[in-house]
């Protein structure tokens, strides 16, 4: 078969296909050419989309929730002065303070060590991203990498506030993202007040407020140039640039110290001079105190501070987080002062006994009677080794306790001139008798005399008498302000003062019958504020009329004897009209005296105060024995109130009622001094004193308050009182 022949010019030419047309005019391309073209194509394609992508993703995307813990700022506690500062509750020590507030320094100082380019940025750094980028997948250093040095005071501010602190691609996309957002929405001059407040200095401070008061003790708005460039520098690294961790941390501060300075200068913040005169040196940063924020006695008020709030319907968050201002009732002067008089008293009782110091446990409470408001408090030498509050805790009170028996026989219709049985008694159906110190008997004595000389026999006898029992006692006392407590139970060795209660609550009781029976309920907060300087919180101290006037009025007086001619009379060298009582806690175990707790509760028409000592982790190991209420005690408030009344004027107390008896027989209705009697031992008990005998304190001859050690021997006999082992009896 012959081979087709291959076409030629005419023939093509000639044929329908038309191949004449593409003929000489086609030209070949190159296909390296063709591949650039397609890329050129695929690449603004994926550009066009990754465009989209990004506005998409710039539009949906939501500012999420700030961190919780960035919006707390510290709650500030307050002396009643309102100023000078007792201690903080905080989430993170954070005090947020107004743009307008921050010195210039501080802000031209921190735009100049992190972010120079601040003010005319977009809130994004594309060298920084580069660098950051570069960091993450292990290419730059660690100090470029986004935690280091790829961002700007936006995205840092972005970071700490809505994101978390992770090294991925992806928190990094969500920086940026929301850095130009927020950059958009917020002024420059929003965004760094922000990051001001925000940013995080070291020593617990975040925010420059907080940082100002952490290294140099003053408000953000006083720091100077140095102290302002310093804290820009430690910005950077907290950790390790705080000159307080040591010398080469202070010689890594001041190369960045120096840094920020040269940039404060190029950007024309500062001039020259400034810039030398500072230049080689940094700051004096004042010593770091050293211990808890709960540390030592200032511990103890604060918590009481914190529980008085969260019963006044405050949130944690708010009183750790809120910002708050709580101006106490704390005094800064009676607060020093209770805390010297302690330690003294310590001394005293641990010299006079011999036991340990530190096995001692002192509370002590004073009050002002016009308001309730809690003056000072001691609770403890230190919150952090031991958070009992000895002035919170309560313990049998001993002769201290009789008051309200009065009170509930003034009530019943008696008056200070009625008299009782102060010899030895035994009462129905009881096995061993009541007794007096040394079992001395004192025959029939008025109201009055057995309350100036705690006539122990005479108050059961009393009680036995009363027309409601011995259950108006415990009223008499919670309407004083007391609240129950153990052993307060209706029973003749109540008004003994087996009953426990507290020290503060002592004197919130007593303070009662000093304000002629209106009650003021205690308080350590007087005033809460909020960031706003608006008033959340005043407390009330208006008070209730809870026990007669009259009544009170008797008490008092009655009182008044007691620190004049009785047991209390050291109190009299306070030089002010005063009445108190004082009270011991006496009893037997297996034929050994234990003393376990010794009182004194006193008070001027201004302020009411109560201590009490007891020993032992329990608070219920023996002082030992043959020591008293009107002793230790008695001298312990007689050193504090000296300081706590200086320069206060003297008032007197409203007279007696002048009531007329509704007992029968009745002695004269108006009490007064002759109406004492003198003790006489006339009579021999027919039985030793028992477990459960009382004795009661009597004053000493010649009251020496102001002696500095207390006497060798007792200035007052013993009392005696029941334990916990069996019904006992307190007193004294």
């Amino acid at each position: 078969m012959a081979k087709p022949k291959r076409a030629n010019a005419a023939t093509r030419a000639a044929t329908p296909t038309g191949g004449a047309s593409r003929g000489k005019s086609k030209r070949k391309r190159n296909p390296w050419l063709r591949a650039l073209l397609w890329t050129l194509v695929g690449l603004l394609g994926i550009g066009l989309i990754g465009i989209g992508g990004i506005a998409y993703a710039y539009v949906t995307i939501q500012v999420p929730d700030e961190n919780a813990d960035f919006l707390t700022n510290t709650t500030s506690v307050y002396y009643a002065d309102g100023k000078q500062k007792i201690g903080s509750f905080q989430v993170q020590n954070r005090q947020s303070i107004a743009y307008d507030q921050m010195p210039q320094y501080v802000k031209d100082a921190i735009v100049a060590g992190e972010n120079r380019s601040f003010w005319t940025d977009p809130g994004i750094s594309p060298t920084g991203l580069m660098r950051a980028a570069l960091g993450l997948i292990g290419i730059a250093p660690a100090d470029a990498t986004a935690t280091g040095g790829g961002s700007t005071i936006t995205q840092q501010y972005i970071k700490v506030m809505y994101l978390t602190q992770e090294k991925t691609f992806t928190r990094k996309a969500k920086e940026i993202l929301l850095a130009a957002k927020i950059g958009n929405e917020l002024s420059k001059e929003e965004i760094l007040g922000r990051y001001l407040n925000t940013v995080y200095f070291g020593r617990g401070a975040y925010g420059i407020q907080a940082a100002a008061q952490a290294y140099f003790k003053k408000n953000a708005s006083k720091l100077d140039l140095g102290e302002s460039v310093a804290l820009a520098a430690i910005v950077n690294l907290p950790g390790r640039l705080d000159p307080a961790t040591g010398d080469n941390a202070a010689a890594d501060l001041l190369q960045r110290y120096q840094y920020i300075l040269n940039g404060m200068l190029e950007m024309g913040k500062i001039t020259q001079s400034q810039h030398d005169d500072i230049y080689y040196t940094l700051p004096k940063f004042p010593e770091i105190q050293a211990g808890s924020q709960f540390g030592g006695t200032k511990g103890y008020l604060l918590k009481m501070v914190e529980k008085e709030m969260l019963a006044k319907g405050f949130t944690d968050d708010q009183v750790t987080g809120g910002g708050l201002k709580i101006v106490t009732t704390f005094d800064a002067k009676a607060q020093s002062a209770m805390e010297s008089s302690v330690q003294k008293g310590i001394k005293w009782v641990a010299e006079g006994t011999g036991v340990k110091a530190s096995s001692l446990h002192p509370g002590m409470a004073s009050i002002d009677n016009a308001t309730g408001g809690v003056l000072a408090i001691y609770g403890g030498a230190d919150y952090v080794k031991n958070n009992r509050n000895w002035a919170t805790t309560t313990t049998r009170t001993g002769s201290t306790f009789k008051p309200y028996t009065l009170t509930a026989a003034l009530r019943d219709g008696w008056t200070l001139s009625d008299t009782v049985n102060g010899n030895t008694l035994k009462l129905p159906g009881a096995t061993k008798p009541i007794t007096n110190a040394g079992g001395a008997n004192y025959g029939r004595v008025s109201l009055l005399t057995a309350t100036t000389k705690s006539i122990n026999t005479a108050f059961v006898d009393l009680a036995t008498q009363l027309t409601d029992g011995y259950g108006a006692i415990l009223q008499a006392a919670n309407d004083a302000g007391v609240p129950t407590a153990e052993g307060w139970d209706a029973v003749p060795t109540a008004t003994l003062g087996v009953p426990e209660v507290s020290p503060l609550y002592q004197a919130a009781g007593y303070s009662t019958f000093a304000n002629e029976g209106v009650r003021r309920a205690p308080h350590v907060v007087a005033k809460v504020i909020d960031l706003q300087g608006r008033t959340l919180y005043e407390a009330d101290t208006t008070g209730t009329q809870a026990i007669e006037p009259d009544v009170a009025r008797d008490v008092t007086y009655a009182l008044e004897h007691v620190a004049q001619d009785g047991t209390g009379s050291r109190a009299a060298a306070l030089g002010y009209p005063v009445g108190g009582k004082t009270g011991t806690v006496y009893y037997t175990v297996n034929g050994k005296p234990i003393t376990p707790a010794i009182w004194f509760v006193g008070f001027t028409k201004q302020i009411t105060t109560a201590i009490n000592f007891v020993r032992g982790d329990s608070g219920t190991e023996s002082l030992g024995a043959k020591i008293y209420g009107s002793k230790w005690p008695a001298m312990t408030w007689l050193d504090y109130m000296q300081k706590a009344m200086d320069g206060k004027p003297k008032l007197d107390f409203a007279d007696p009622s002048g009531r007329v008896s509704t007992q029968t027989p009745s002695a004269s209705s108006t009490p007064t001094a002759s109406a004492t009697q003198t003790a006489t031992a006339t009579s021999t008990p027919t039985e030793k004193p028992t477990p459960t005998s009382t004795p009661t304190e009597q004053p000493p001859s010649t009251p020496t308050p102001t002696e500095p050690n207390p006497p060798s021997t007792p200035t007052a006999t013993a009392g005696a009182a029941g334990g916990k082992s069996d019904p006992g009896q307190s007193g004294g």
